[in-house]
């Protein structure tokens, strides 16, 4: 059967890439998406529980898409078991400066220089409040405004006033867009960050739980790695999103685009995050959930990250070339190389690969 998006894709790759991603956010306000890519019903085996919480499925949709908390619950419809908006800061900001999205059709890949261009906590904040049909898990990504001097006081800021509002929170540290973000890695910023945001979040959701991750980037050296890991552990975060884009640039690649400054994300940057979140699966003895994301293109993918250690996945750069029927295939394909090994549920095939006589 011919994909609705497939008719309209030849005309969205001709226009500008955030032109065609507005047109993707009207789509999915407007109930168009949804009426042309309905969902199929979720196979039971992709059901899952995460920081207590029930997930239909471990497809999420990765932020970056909806930074704005306009479209969760409409991108919930269209199938995902969960959705990430943001990266939400405090002030308002316009980001970096146009050309800023590049599509390197030919790597199904994305390079973005975006800057945290967002409304702003006070409008997503209200966005988030108004929600009224609540679908599905919702989780908020958090940076610091570009000529912010407090990290620990724009994180705090932002998880003390989301904190009822969202089903997660995720500190993001690690995006090469805004200049001096990903130092925040480094042992004693993280420490002072994370602490600070858990504060807020607690005073906020006093007998509530709202689960505090850390979005990590792929380009860590081996001792930030451990480090990262330590810290985790000792400040007992709720789990890692494991990974941001890269500033490198796997290759081989094709396209000449692949030439521009900013973070890679699509099918390149699959081997290098999914071996980061080993690794971290690995150091943390899989006593925190992570979830993968980088390079996610269909229900192979999903699964290997799965079994590296992942919980929960995502996905966003291969929707910009396959549309939303990327969703129901991932799904798809996900139940039957679960059921093929013998997994009854996602949980079960979690980090499969470090445990010895692990099925297939």
């Amino acid at each position: 059967m011919i994909s609705p998006y497939s008719l309209v894709a030849p005309v969205l790759r001709r226009i500008d890439p955030e032109r065609a991603h507005r047109f993707a956010i009207w789509g999915l306000r407007s109930g168009l998406a949804a009426a042309l890519c309905p969902p199929a019903p979720d196979d039971p085996v992709l059901a899952t529980t995460v920081w207590g919480k029930n997930f239909r499925n471990p497809l999420g949709l990765a932020p970056g898409f909806d930074k704005n908390a306009e479209v969760p619950d409409a991108a919930l419809a269209l199938g995902f078991g969960f959705v990430e908006v943001g990266g939400v800061t405090p002030l308002p900001q316009a980001g970096n400066p146009t050309p800023r999205l590049f599509r390197l059709d030919a790597d199904r890949a994305v390079i973005n220089r975006m800057g945290f261009n967002n409304d702003g906590l006070g409008v997503v904040l209200d966005r988030l409040a108004r929600r009224r049909h609540k679908v599905g898990p919702v989780g908020v990504n958090l940076g610091k405004n570009k000529d912010s001097t407090d990290a620990p006081g724009d994180y705090a800021a932002l998880a003390g006033r989301l904190a009822l509002h969202a089903d997660f929170l995720v500190i993001n540290l690690s995006s090469p867009n805004t200049p001096g973000l990903r130092a925040l890695q480094r042992v004693d910023a993280l420490t002072a960050i994370v602490r600070a945001a858990r504060v807020a979040r607690d005073n906020a959701t006093i007998g509530v739980s709202t689960p505090l991750l850390l979005k990590i980037a792929p380009d860590l050296e081996s001792t930030e790695i451990v480090d990262i890991a330590r810290v985790a552990l000792e400040e007992r975060l709720d789990g890692l999103v494991i990974a941001n884009t890269t500033v490198s640039r796997p290759g081989p690649m094709s396209s000449p685009q692949h030439v521009e400054s900013g973070g890679l994300s699509g099918a390149p940057l699959f081997e290098l995050s999914t071996r980061l979140l080993r690794r971290m699966y690995e150091l943390t003895g899989g006593a925190i959930p992570l979830i993968g994301v980088g390079g996610v293109g269909g229900g192979a993918d999903a699964y290997a990250k799965i079994r590296a250690g992942a919980s929960l996945v995502q996905l966003y750069t291969a929707m910009v070339f396959e549309g939303p029927a990327i969703i129901g295939r991932t799904k798809h394909e996900l139940a039957v190389l679960l059921k093929r090994d013998g997994f009854t549920n996602v949980a079960a095939a979690v980090g499969a690969d470090h445990h010895r006589g692990a099925r297939a």
